[in-house]
């Protein structure tokens, strides 16, 4: 205990340094913001439910990606496809070599046409 205490003493205490905070937005640029997220958000869900009903599949999905779509979690959007849980999500994404937490516009063509391979089987 007096070891560590000695060992505290002697290292030298850093001195806090300017912060930097993101820039100042106007009211009207957040609700901006807050608006493109809120429609991003509910597209997302729109479109798991299309997948959990089969209407939309989820390898056209991953070989042509809206817009709104391509910040999303490639293994949230495998969640939502039928008969895929966690343990066969993250099966098919350990075997193409993609990290859970890769998004989909995250993907190189290597990776997308890998997983699509996959899924289409």
């Amino acid at each position: 205990m007096v070891i560590l205490a000695a060992f505290m003493a002697s290292v030298p205490k850093k001195k806090p340094g300017p912060r930097t905070s993101a820039p100042k937005r106007s009211l009207d640029q957040r609700m901006a913001a807050l608006e493109r997220a809120n429609g991003i958000r509910s597209a997302r869900a729109q479109l798991k439910r299309d997948l959990k009903a089969g209407r939309v599949k989820i390898t056209e999905l991953l070989a042509k990606p809206p817009e709104y779509v391509l910040t999303a979690k490639v293994f949230d959007m495998l969640l939502a496809v039928p008969k895929y849980g966690r343990v066969k999500a993250n099966r098919v994404l350990n075997q193409c070599r993609i990290s859970p937490a890769k998004t989909i516009g995250g993907l190189s063509e290597r990776q997308r046409g890998e997983l699509v391979d996959r899924l289409q089987r």
